[in-house]
């Protein structure tokens, strides 16, 4: 609990067998989590044995393969009906520090947002860190370029490391979304286009071995997919077209 809000940690987990638990027991370490939710996206591992052996954890695995935004689908769908009020993504490949769980609840739990990233780009040690010279060309371009279309002011889109209210997952249309990595951008654009103010805070960057990372041809779809949504998000607010990501908002 967090000022007596439920903190539920979701990891959408894929061949995580040998980064889990570690994830897991940082996650517990951090002593305001309530409820851990692995949902276990077709895995060709021990992923779903080594979950099923942690303890205040709810374990939910695909039948088959639906992908990284349809795992958070799951995800979320399932944290929700456990009466929570925060929520939060954690990858359980080690990437992400869950030391961070604490000042991210608590952006959300003092009511001051909605909804909070961990970003790898804040602080300025990403290279450091260990992220590919490509990726963070890549990221900076295309925050960049959101950034204008978008007219926000975010440090990076593509981080996983993300904290949300309940009011925030129950408003937000995510069905309509891709089940695929373009998930997390198309999900932003419509926390922003819902009008809703995004925090961050500066998470240290970790790359090695276990950890998950998309190949080459499959990040420069995921780019094509983020400068789309950006372009429809700006085609929208200028009223000459309209995308069932972007719903007509009630008026107050």
């Amino acid at each position: 609990m967090f000022q007596d809000k439920k903190v539920v940690v979701v990891m959408p987990a894929y061949n995580a067998e040998k980064t889990l638990r570690m994830t897991y027991e940082e996650v517990m370490a951090q002593d305001i989590v309530d409820l851990v939710i692995v949902v276990d996206d077709g895995s060709q591992d021990n992923t779903v044995s080594v979950a099923r052996t942690l303890s205040h954890t709810i374990v939910y695995p695909h039948k088959r393969n639906r992908g990284y935004g349809g795992n958070q689908k799951s995800c979320y769908k399932l944290a929700l009906e456990q009466d929570c009020d925060i929520i939060i993504m954690v990858h359980p490949d080690y990437q992400y520090t869950p030391k961070l769980i604490p000042a991210m609840a608590s952006l959300i739990g003092n009511g001051l947002y909605h909804c909070v990233l961990g970003s790898r780009i804040l602080g300025g040690y990403a290279l450091k860190g260990g992220m590919p010279v490509w990726k963070y060309i890549a990221n900076r371009f295309l925050t960049y370029v959101q950034n204008i279309l978008m007219t926000a002011k975010l440090s990076e889109y593509h981080t996983g490391y993300r904290a949300f209210s309940r009011e925030l997952l129950e408003r937000i249309p995510l069905e309509v979304n891709s089940d695929d990595f373009v998930f997390d951008n198309q999900m932003l654009s419509q926390i922003l286009w819902f009008g809703y103010k995004i925090a961050e805070v500066s998470c240290p960057t970790k790359y090695f071995a276990e950890a998950s990372s998309i190949n080459l041809f499959r990040s420069i779809k995921y780019g094509f997919g983020c400068l789309d949504t950006a372009m429809k998000f700006r085609l929208v607010k200028m009223n000459v077209a309209t995308y069932k990501l972007y719903p007509e908002k009630e008026q107050s």
